[in-house]
């Protein structure tokens, strides 16, 4: 199975399964002399954990990692990092009955069609598991970013429910359990997401990625767009079904007076002053010096108690109904997972640039 890889100069591949004894990645590119630990890491595995609040799987997995190689006396080594996740709650017996069966809008069929074989204990090698190695790389690639460019994501939208974006604040995210910046939107999920959780069924999410500080010059205008790779970056995140950079599709309802991201002199040549944002801080595939703002949605979990129409792996027409620890709504772990995504794809594109032009 090729495909396992991200990135070019900051490249990453990503190993295990859901129900197997672990899971894990190797990184590549990193520089050398960075300080690493552990501990830099698992704050951002934390953030990602399951089992967190009642709003997502109750599986309890610690997700302790473990810096298996690339590092000598709290310094990376410039060689490959190596880290390990130990898989230590897994409830296989939870599939047994559903082994044979191909659950609707999951990947089941698919993986089935083009292997032959599936692992069929919580989806194996395309369970959203895999993710908490992209958390884990993303920590690192935040190393090579520096401290001068942050990445923050929060949940803008759960189901058909915005946020009002005149009460955006970074504070609140850290105050529920949605990662929402909106006090008032995060009360009212709550009581809608908790009927849906007892009724067995789950809702889809769009999750806002911004960052902040990124220099302007960082990739290319053709096949190498820093736009095209952070889109590519998350579509590869389970359940993703479409991304968007800056005003996205309602760029198309816009006149070129109102999407115009008009410029004045700011504090020099190298510093000019936007007047809005409409491009996401990308233009020709080019970052501008602006806020970096990626949106992606994610549809609602496929894994559901409620009883589905299916078909079994001999085409025989059947009825589904998945047990085990499922998340109601999967956008809202996927909010650090998205951070992640974006951090790796800057430090690439960090690396290329320095790489090409010295600087």
């Amino acid at each position: 199975m090729p495909g396992n890889s991200f990135g070019e100069a900051f490249r990453f591949t990503t190993w295990g399964e859901s129900h197997g004894p672990g899971i894990g990645c190797v990184i590549d590119g990193v520089p050398p002399r960075l300080p690493l630990s552990e501990a830099d890491i698992q704050t951002y595995l934390d953030r990602r954990r399951p089992g967190q609040s009642k709003y997502t799987t109750q599986r309890k997995e610690p997700d302790a990692v473990r810096i298996v190689s690339g590092t000598f006396e709290g310094l990376t080594t410039g060689t490959p990092i190596a880290l390990a996740i130990d898989n230590v709650d897994q409830r296989s017996k939870d599939y047994g009955d559903i082994k044979d069966k191909f659950r609707p809008a999951h990947a089941d069929y698919t993986y089935w069609r083009k292997y032959g074989i599936r692992d069929y204990r919580g989806g194996g090698r395309s369970s959203a598991r895999e993710t908490a190695m992209r958390v884990a790389a993303g920590a690192i690639a935040r190393k090579v970013l520096g401290n001068t460019i942050s990445i923050r994501g929060a949940m803008v939208q759960m189901g058909p429910h915005a946020i009002d974006r005149e009460n955006w604040d970074w504070a609140q995210i850290d105050e529920n359990p949605f990662w929402c910046p909106d006090a008032s939107a995060a009360a009212a999920w709550a009581e809608e997401l908790e009927g849906l959780r007892k009724a067995g069924n789950s809702v889809g999410a769009v999750i806002e990625v911004v960052g902040q500080g990124v220099p302007a010059g960082l990739g290319e205008p053709v096949y190498g767009k820093l736009d095209s790779d952070l889109a590519r970056a998350m579509m590869t995140i389970n359940a993703v079904k479409g991304v968007e950079i800056g005003d996205g599709f309602a760029a198309a309802a816009a006149t070129g007076l109102d999407a115009a991201d008009e410029m004045r002199k700011g504090d020099g040549p190298d510093a000019p002053e936007f007047l809005s944002n409409h491009a996401g801080g990308v233009l020709g595939g080019i970052s501008s010096g602006q806020d970096i703002v990626v949106r992606f949605a994610v549809k609602p979990t496929s894994s559901i108690l409620a009883e589905r129409r299916t078909i079994d792996i001999h085409g025989n027409e059947t009825e589904i109904s998945t047990k085990g620890r499922h998340d109601p709504c999967v956008g809202i772990r996927a909010v650090p997972v998205g951070e992640a995504m974006m951090a790796c794809v800057l430090a690439d594109h960090l690396l290329r640039h320095r790489g090409q032009t010295g600087s």
